[in-house]
């Protein structure tokens, strides 16, 4: 059993409270200005991992460039991936694109209006199939993501972890209970957005909060303690050493095909090692891209950037080297003019290395 304080009469507090604070604080956002299952649904993947502040000018752009689902489904995958460079977890990306074309072409553009036909398109889970389903179609389900844990956990006084199978089936169905048959879009926005704004992760103002007469966290001294989560994340470190190489007006790039971070995107020619080298190991590492045949010459090597990514550091460096004759690879990478290189799509990280060249 959740422990939960009088949870039928605390719930219509709750609601009621929430509702009202929702009314009067809610951000003005432009997914919350339509009905339309695609917008909603390219808003919901762009702000997964990616804060509402960061991700409200990607889905303005995205939107400008493929103001409807079969514009999207049309479009190559190197511009869907240029379009997103710089939000990371880059296979919502490509699952996005996946499910533009299946929508487009098999779906006649038109989304399911069924919870569980939703959750059968590629990169859709519980989470987003709610999310679409109940405010473009008003279909009774909860949304439940960090912020909706956050505020249950604290307000309710649950304590069970919220990444165990228990925490998660114990939050979906206080979720479920709490979810009405009517405006369920307007509920599960409320709920989250009370998370994103009001009851924050750390140092949440509850002086000055609705629900603080009767907020089980706060009375028995728990905000911060809550929610609890029993895993912790492991991180791995990988260590990247980038090749620019400099053959006049061109370079060359390179594409990330294998299954791991950053897929399909391009980059430097990249040697990875599973230690941090020492500078006389740096040294030697070209020898083994480029051949003796394009006389390269190392110009410089850059200092260490720390990249972090949820489940592994990167340690990555550059090694400019210079060539006199750039046939030498044409059969290895991809010879780019160096004025063009802005057009492909590149990590993050890449993309740092690229603007301290100016090379574009």
């Amino acid at each position: 059993m959740l422990k939960l304080i009088a949870l039928s009469s605390n719930m219509s507090i709750f609601l009621h409270k929430i509702y009202h604070w929702y009314e009067k604080h809610k951000r003005p956002l432009p997914w919350r200005e339509t009905t339309d299952p695609y917008k909603i649904w390219l808003s919901e993947i762009i702000l997964q991992q990616t804060r509402i502040e960061q991700g409200k000018s990607y889905y303005l752009n995205f939107i400008k460039k493929f103001p409807t689902i079969h514009y999207l489904a049309e479009a190559e995958e190197d511009d869907v991936l240029k379009l997103w460079q710089g939000l990371g977890y880059y296979s919502r990306a490509r699952n996005l694109h996946v499910t533009a074309k299946h929508v487009s072409q098999k779906l006649k553009g038109k989304f399911p209006k069924n919870f569980n036909e939703l959750l059968q398109l590629k990169g859709i889970g519980p989470y987003t199939a709610a999310a679409v389903g109940s405010i473009a179609f008003e279909l009774p389900y909860p949304t439940v993501d960090g912020n909706v844990y956050r505020v249950l956990s604290r307000y309710f006084g649950i304590e069970t972890p919220i990444d165990s199978s228990k925490g998660k089936k114990d939050f979906y169905d206080l979720a479920l209970k709490l979810t009405p048959k009517k405006n369920v879009g307007f509920h599960n926005q409320s709920i989250m957005e009370f998370g994103a704004l009001q009851c924050i992760p750390k140092s949440p103002d509850c002086e000055n909060c609705p629900l603080n007469d009767s907020c089980w966290a706060l009375a028995n001294r728990m905000v911060a303690k809550l929610p609890i989560k029993e895993k912790k994340t492991r991180q791995r470190n990988r260590f990247f050493y980038y090749l620019f190489i400099d053959a006049g007006s061109f370079t060359f790039l390179e594409k990330r095909t294998e299954n791991d971070i950053w897929q399909n995107l391009y980059q430097f020619p990249l040697k990875e090692s599973v230690i941090d080298l020492n500078d006389s190991e740096i040294i030697n590492l070209p020898s083994g891209v480029i051949p003796n045949s394009c006389n390269p010459t190392i110009k410089t090597i850059s200092s260490p950037k720390k990249h972090i990514l949820s489940h592994q550091v990167i340690y990555a460096r550059l090694i400019y080297v210079e060539i006199k004759n750039s046939d030498c690879l044409k059969d290895q990478f991809i010879k780019v003019n160096k004025k063009d290189i802005s057009k492909f799509a590149v990590s993050r990280l890449v993309d740092k290395f690229i603007q301290e060249l100016k090379i574009n």
